[in-house]
């Protein structure tokens, strides 16, 4: 665990108001702009058992660190040895800013990318702002343990969140409240300082199942069950190589993740807008492009312009692909099939046969 380094502290920790202390804490939380933060205990038993099971049906498909990690995610004292408390932490990301995320779905000429990529890389930003959280703490109370992390190692963030209180998991398996919908990142702080829990939130899907009805391809297969083989968000962002051919033409003009669960949940009526000017504006015009532009990038272009930003870690050649199957999905054009072509060639194989389907689908009048 990583050791504050700060001031020393003058208050001997069994006389410390704790409760107190967790105020300042939530005050200097919405300083540095986080929405909401709460504290849970390190118990995440019930979660363990699920997430074994959900390993155990092999739904993780190909992120092997899930299942390399195991029970260390629902174990924080077994990650960070002396975590008694986690602080949870949340950011909200939407671009208010953005076109219309349901124009650009009903639009197979334009691509579609995941609203939580519009801006900068967010494991950046709240890392950042975690660590001035901590070192603020420390400023206040001396040297402590602690450790963060913005989906970085093997942290349940859903169901540490949620039993912090800051929501709610949904039925699409994603964090969920009333009054800001579900358009939030997560981070936490593993720390030993002996803080006041707050309240876990109550749930409030209640029978609703518009998350699963919306989702293209049905990976929500069941009530806040969601097996990632068959998610577009794991399909164009944590696979690695061919897409099955079964669920290209679902994944439509989705080139970068997925939002339908999100847009479909009636609690994002009240989602609220970002505040982080790192997520406020829209970088590269990601949502208003066309599927044309993005495919004529270069691998210089693509690394030039997505500096910053989450979407550069899958690499040129997944971005390619991505494209190519939506190019697929579009409306046959003498344009598109030009462009198809010209990739004919690429140095990727895994462009090249993306490129292919997408050629045959356009020629075919799909």
């Amino acid at each position: 665990m990583s050791q504050a380094q700060s001031n020393e502290d003058r208050t001997p920790a069994q006389s410390r108001d704790w409760s107190a202390l967790a105020a300042r804490i939530a005050a200097w939380a919405r300083e540095l702009g986080f929405d909401a933060l709460g504290i849970s205990d390190t118990d995440l038993g019930d979660d363990e058992a699920r997430l074994i099971t959900w390993l155990d049906a092999g739904r993780h498909g190909e992120m092997d660190y899930m299942a390399r990690h195991g029970s260390l995610r629902a174990r924080p004292a077994a990650l960070v040895a002396g975590t008694v408390r986690v602080i949870s932490v949340r950011m909200n990301y939407w671009p208010a800013a953005a076109r219309d995320a349901r124009e650009v779905l009903a639009d197979p000429t334009r691509a579609y990318v995941a609203r939580y990529a519009m801006g900068r890389d967010y494991h950046k930003v709240l890392r950042a702002r975690l660590a001035r959280l901590a070192q603020r703490m420390a400023a206040e109370i001396g040297p402590f343990g602690y450790r963060v992390f913005t989906d970085s190692a093997p942290v349940l963030e859903v169901a540490l969140a949620s039993k912090a209180g800051t929501g709610w998991r949904g039925k699409h398996t994603l964090l969920l409240t009333r009054d800001e919908g579900s358009y939030f990142f997560l981070g936490e702080i593993y720390t030993n300082l002996p803080l006041p829990v707050t309240a876990p939130a109550t749930a409030h899907c209640g029978t609703c199942n518009a998350c699963i009805d919306a989702c293209p391809t049905g990976a929500i297969v069941a009530p806040y069950e969601l097996d990632a083989r068959r998610c577009i968000s794991y399909l164009t962002i944590e696979h690695k190589g061919s897409i099955p051919e079964p669920l290209r033409p679902l994944i439509g003009n989705r080139i970068y993740g997925c939002d339908d669960c999100q847009l479909a949940c009636p609690w994002n009526r009240f989602a609220a807008a970002a505040s982080a000017p790192d997520f406020v504006s829209v970088r590269n015009g990601l949502d208003d492009a066309t599927l044309l532009d993005l495919f004529a990038w270069t691998e210089d272009e693509f690394d030039r312009r997505m500096e910053g930003s989450a979407i550069r870690r899958i690499g040129y050649s997944r971005w390619m692909r991505n494209v190519a199957v939506a190019l697929g999905n579009a409306p046959p054009s003498e344009a598109i099939v030009d462009a198809l072509v010209r990739r004919m060639d690429h140095p990727s194989a895994l462009v090249r046969e993306h490129a292919a389907w997408a050629l045959a689908r356009q020629r075919a009048g799909a």
